[in-house]
């Protein structure tokens, strides 16, 4: 099997390749693809040296799956050239989510809607990811009435210019700026471009993505989203209304039954998750899991994950296994 990393020198592709030895995926040929200043260069896999091609080479290559991170004008430009090669596409950007044609996937959450009709995937947010993965399961055993949600998030979701820009301004360098102002002992509240109702872009990913995944238009959700110092994780406070009774420790339960959860959750010794532990991690980590007292039915969640990983790499991967497995490729 032939697998293509569209983007494979950014932050996101250099996970995908990493976790595709790591998770022992089964390809016989990976295909890197760059845009035209890094092809010829080499990156490596599995201890061997592959060169990086254009993408017309890895189009005329036929490969089988095509893993794409690398913005959504690429994806726009290329992924249906993919496509009409036969090739089954899993995007990770914004381009195709909200395509009433395409399918948005966690595949813990609702891989079984995939066919072998449907050429062009989409990978959702990152921290649409970890936050569904967190509350299908209480979505169907409780019923979500409303979602308010705060997110912090680490300056690698931005990419390596942000990075730089941190290790520049902690190191008291000048520099390129990937953030309109100082990131460094800064909190931004913006996460990407503002719309017209004020709100940020990825602050309606987060409100548009779960209703899509889930199956339900009737959710009420806002947010708001945080760019925070930190070099690697998303972390988010969940408020939800409930449709439903519950008791605290049943919903403690049925997520540490949750495939892809980690239920981190002991106040009494100050265990909490936290970004510095989801770090090269693939789980979903949960606590602070609390009745809301304010409201009836009302709870409380905060929840975490590498951005890179769970939150972008990993589901992309898990997504193609999922197809592999199945015998839709």
């Amino acid at each position: 099997m032939k697998v293509a990393v569209v983007g494979a020198t950014g932050l996101v592709g250099q996970v995908m390749i990493k976790l595709l030895e790591e998770r022992n995926f089964p390809l016989n040929e990976l295909i890197p693809v760059a845009s035209e200043k890094s092809v010829g260069k080499k990156i490596s896999f599995k201890g061997e040296e592959v060169v990086v091609q254009s993408v017309q080479s890895a189009i005329d290559l036929k490969p089988e799956i095509a893993l794409f991170s690398a913005g959504g004008e690429t994806s726009l430009a290329y992924a249906e050239k993919f496509a009409a090669a036969g090739t089954t596409v899993i995007d990770n950007s914004s381009a195709w989510r909200m395509d009433p044609t395409k399918k948005l996937i966690v595949p813990e959450v609702n891989a079984g809607e995939l066919t072998k009709e449907d050429k062009i995937i989409a990978n959702p947010n990152c921290s649409t990811i970890q936050m569904v993965l967190a509350l299908a399961p209480i979505h169907k055993k409780y019923g979500i009435d409303r979602i308010v949600i705060s997110t912090y998030q680490s300056i690698t979701g931005t990419g390596v210019k942000a990075l730089e820009q941190l290790k520049n301004e902690q190191s008291g360098k000048s520099g390129d700026m990937a953030y309109a102002y100082q990131i460094h002992e800064n909190c931004i509240p913006q996460c990407d471009v503002f719309m017209e109702n004020d709100y940020t872009k990825e602050e309606m990913k987060l409100v548009n993505e779960p209703k899509k995944i889930m199956g339900d238009d009737s959710l009420k959700i806002t947010a708001t989203a945080v760019r925070v110092p930190v070099m690697g994780g998303h972390a988010e406070s969940i408020n939800l209304s409930l449709k439903n009774s519950f008791e605290v420790a049943e919903i403690k339960e049925l997520l540490s039954k949750t495939k892809g959860i980690v239920v981190k959750d002991n106040p009494a010794n100050a265990e909490y998750p936290m970004p510095l532990y989801s770090k090269d991690k693939d789980e979903v980590f949960v606590g602070r899991i609390r009745r809301d007292e304010s409201q009836e039915n009302g709870l409380n969640l905060w929840i975490v994950a590498d951005n890179l990983r769970k939150g972008a790499a990993t589901n992309t991967i898990q997504i193609a296994e999922y197809l592999v497995e199945k015998g839709l490729v």
